[in-house]
């Protein structure tokens, strides 16, 4: 499932006011180290430099193109190609962020523990999720896939996210490791001009990838004229042209 840089900035914007939200909630201090784990193209590592002025800041990110849009937005910082499970930078951190990237990474029961132990002490890990699992887009992406035509290869696809926990799961997991944990979910309503195929534009850069994937182009495009037709009834354009997107997201920011 290869990600694409250009792809996911299309709506940058609406992407990177998540991650503000998170880190103006981060309250240690002072930082002297930060990682952003997931870093996607930059965006949200220029949130974080920006954030914790005087840190020394790198990024993690298992896509090559993501990667190299980040280079190319900050080439004064370090960022590494690799797995956030491969991780093995020596701690500790003062703040540890990973922005929309978890959904993608099993095994939170193991995973959170150990990025909570790579904290200094008073240090942060801060983390958003998409919580839409839900909402109508991602139910059509499983009936489309669900459909005779597709039902072999997309077998998986719905499985490739990690298991959905709610805010219960985590600080269970979490409080007694933790100084303080901070749970909250929000829902967006992202303002997308172009009506329904914005709403596929918005997709094709996340939740769509691993129902895109194991398709070849003729049937990729077949796929996504049949999610778009399912789509027009669930995102009505308002009579500007416009949509709205609600997009429910979880945070949780864990002291050590």
């Amino acid at each position: 499932m290869s990600w694409s840089a250009r792809q996911y900035t299309s709506f940058e914007a609406e992407r990177t006011r998540p991650v503000r939200d998170l880190l103006n909630a981060v309250t240690t201090g002072p930082v002297r180290r930060a990682v952003d784990l997931g870093c996607g193209p930059g965006n949200s590592t220029e949130v974080l430099s920006a954030r914790f002025p005087g840190a020394a800041v790198t990024g993690l990110d298992s896509s090559a193109d993501m990667i190299a849009a980040a280079r190319s937005r900050l080439p004064t910082m370090r960022f590494d190609l690799a797995g956030i499970e491969d991780w093995s930078d020596p701690d500790p951190f003062d703040v540890i962020l990973a922005n929309a990237v978890l959904q993608w990474v099993p095994n939170h029961e193991t995973l959170l523990p150990r990025l909570v132990g790579k904290l200094a002490a008073g240090g942060s890990l801060a983390v958003q999720m998409p919580d839409n699992l839900d909402e109508p887009a991602h139910q059509l992406m499983r009936e489309v896939a669900a459909s005779g035509r597709w039902k072999q290869k997309l077998a998986g696809s719905a499985g490739a996210r990690a298991p959905r926990r709610g805010a219960e799961w985590y600080y269970a997991l979490l409080r007694d490791q933790a100084t303080g944990v901070d749970i909250w979910r929000t829902t967006y309503y992202h303002v997308l001009t172009g009506g329904t195929d914005a709403v596929v534009e918005w997709f094709k850069g996340s939740g769509l990838r691993p129902f895109l994937a194991p398709l070849d182009p003729s049937e990729a495009t077949n796929y996504l004229a049949e999610y778009r037709a399912l789509l027009v009834d669930a995102y009505k354009p308002l009579p500007d042209g416009t949509v709205l997107l609600p997009f429910p997201r979880l945070f949780l920011i864990v002291r050590r």
